[in-house]
Parts: C-alpha cells; structure tokens; sequence
C-alpha cells in the first residue's frame, strides 16, 4: 500500500506549491521516485484540501492493491474516481442532462450521508431504510438508488472494491400521485389567455407531444411545412445541445394544419426566420440560444393559468402526458401512439421499418387539436 506524501514546497518565483510525491515501478521494474504539483496554497489552503485533490489519483497507484477492498477507501474517493473517468465534461458517452443530473444527487444526497462511509460498511438494509426517510418522490428516491448502484459496479470494474451491496436494495419508483392530465377545454381555455409566443409554443407542446428538451431544441428547416412534417433532430438541456433521448425519438413527427398555421404566425412575429434559427429564439441572447422552456412556464404559463381558476401545478411534460391521455380516449392504435410519443419499443424490426409519417398517425393527431376547435365552438 501506498499513501504517497503531501509536501508545502518553495519555489523561487511564485506562490509555495503542494506536491504530491510518491513511487511507483519503472520501465525497468525498479520503483521510481515521482511528483507532482497539485496547486499553489492560494488554490488549496491546507494539506487537507491537498489530499482530497489526490484521491482520485491515489486509487490508481494502488489499483488492483488488496486495501482498496479495507476499510480505507471511501464513498468520497470512489465518487471521485467515476467523476473523473465519467462525468468530466469531455467524457462524451454521458449527455451534459445526465452529467448535471448526476452531480446534484452526489453533492445533495448521497455524499453528505455516505461520503465518508468506508465501502466495506456499507449494507443494503442501511440505505434501504435511509431512502425511506429522504422527503423525495419515490421517483427520486429510485434515481439516487441506482446512482449508488453505478458507483459501485464502477468500483468492482475497476477493481476498487469487490461487491455491490445496493443491488439488494429495493425501491419502488412508482408515482404516489397519478400525473396532472389537463382536458381539452382547459388547454383551449389557457390557450386563450397567451400572446403569440407562448401561445404557439403550448399548442405546439399539446399537439404533438414534444417533450421539452426537444421542442425548444427545434430549428426553421425542421419544419417541413410542405410535408407537414416536423424532424426531431436534437435536444437542448440547460442550453447544452445534445441528442435526442432515444434513437425512437428521432422519428418524424406529423404537423397538423393548425400547428403549421400557429408556426407561420409565429415565424412573421419573430425576428430569428432563418432556416438556421431556432424556432424559439431568445432576443437576450442575440438568437443563439432559444428561450428557457422553465423560465416561460414558472413565470407567464401558470401564473396566466391560474388567473382563469385552472390552479393545478402543470409543466411541459403535462402537455405530453394529456396528448397521450387524449389518444387513448380516441381509441387510437396502440402501435399508433406508440409511434406518436416516440417511445422506444421492444419490437426493434417493426420500429425500425416504420420510420415515415403514416396516414393513420395524422388522422390520430388531428383528432386530438381538432378538440380544441370543439372546445372553442362551445365556448362561443
């Protein structure tokens, strides 16, 4: 086992720096003397600062060794080790939502329970009671769970330790509450409180089921409006442009007439008409960036909802959510709306052979904005 050592050295121009020194065997089988700086003491203020720098690297110089199975490697270093070899920002196997997503469960929940755990500790009845407790959504709960999970099948790959005691752990991830699903009247209804901007964008979001990543995510020339037909390209998450979620989320989507009009409207209010613009292109940021998709829903959609008596808590997914809702009601295929939400299906060939935008997929959608029209006709 090696520990290395952390040392305040001078240096004759500069700040005092804090090396790491250790040794490790050579091309010619003899151990090496070997250092490195960590940073000055401006950067890290005491040898504890400069030893939480290193751990990461102390699991490599000891890896394989028989003490990274002993009581001194932690929940901290492990986290460290799959920080630096997945969640860095040019790790690329992992989408910057899923990056951010990761960091937030460690740094709010696991680490400042489990952080100094020893990994040889740790139990499945321990963490399956500690979930409990947490005041999160099952949901939530079951995201963290297997966050751990990944920690540790990170640690026996690369042999920091030799089990994966949450696998035993059992967390539900089904919802206490059954998600807000509005009615077609209460969408005509918040509909007609909206200026053009957010007008156009929860039609949109109702009509075709675009989750919110992709439909602020949407460029002019993905629209196809001689077609009628929209191409779901990419998503956008905390303004970071990534892939879509599933390859089935790529398929194309069908524009009804109505949706196709509401986006010509849109397109003649917007200064961003270029075919390489965003579709919903912010002004603030000189149309390089679309708007944020949470910003708009917390402080005009629901505030403008709840001034009509709809109250209910809703968000982007809701429009989904009830497009799916409405499908159902209309006796739509299954297959139909499977297709229509872009859900990855267990029926790869089929999928894989229905990539265009069918007859019966347009009559479907219709019939769910054509609600809409019903609803505006009984209000008149």
């Amino acid at each position: 086992m090696q520990n290395g050592s952390v040392i305040q050295a001078e240096r004759q121009r500069g700040s005092d720096v804090w090396e790491f020194r250790w040794r490790e065997p050579g091309a010619d089988g003899k151990r090496k003397h070997r250092r490195m700086i960590l940073g000055s003491i401006e950067q890290l203020a005491d040898e504890a600062a400069a030893r939480q720098a290193i751990a990461t690297l102390q699991l490599d110089l000891n890896h394989g060794d028989a003490w990274l199975r002993t009581r001194s490697t932690t929940i901290s270093e492990l986290a460290a080790h799959y920080r630096e070899r997945e969640l860095e920002p040019d790790k690329i196997w992992k989408t910057h939502s899923t990056k951010v997503t990761y960091e937030g469960y460690l740094n709010k929940w696991i680490l400042p329970r489990w952080g100094k755990y020893p990994l040889v500790r740790v139990n499945a009845g321990e963490v399956e009671l500690w979930l409990r407790s947490l005041p999160l959504a099952k949901s939530s709960c079951a995201k963290i769970r297997n966050l751990m999970s990944v920690l540790f099948n990170h640690g026996v790959r690369y042999e920091i330790c030799n089990r994966n005691p949450i696998q035993l752990v059992r967390q539900s991830a089904k919802r206490k509450l059954a998600p807000v699903i509005l009615s077609a009247n209460e969408v005509h209804r918040v509909l007609s409180v909206l200026r053009v901007r957010e007008r156009t964008l929860v039609l949109l979001a109702f009509g075709t089921g675009l989750r919110m990543s992709e439909l602020f995510g949407l460029k002019w020339h993905d629209i196809d409006f001689q077609k009628n037909e929209i191409s779901v390209t990419r998503s956008i998450v905390f303004q970071v442009v990534g892939p879509c979620k599933t390859e089935a989320s790529q398929k194309p989507v069908p524009l009804d007439p109505r949706l196709g009009e509401a986006l010509q409207t849109w397109r003649q209010y917007t200064s961003y008409r270029a075919a390489d613009d965003w579709v919903f292109a912010s002004p603030a940021a000189r149309g390089q960036k679309p708007y944020w998709g949470q910003s708009l829903m917390r402080t005009i959609i629901r505030p403008a909802a709840a001034k009509i008596g709809i109250t209910q808590r809703f968000g982007w997914h809701t429009f989904r959510h009830t497009y799916s809702s409405l499908l159902r009601a209309n006796r739509t295929d299954i297959k139909v709306t499977q297709e229509l939400l872009r859900h990855a299906s267990s029926r790869v060939t089929l999928d894989t052979y229905t990539q265009a935008v069918t007859l019966q997929k347009r009559k479907a959608q219709s019939n769910v904005v054509r609600l809409l029209r019903a609803s505006s006709a009984a209000a008149g």
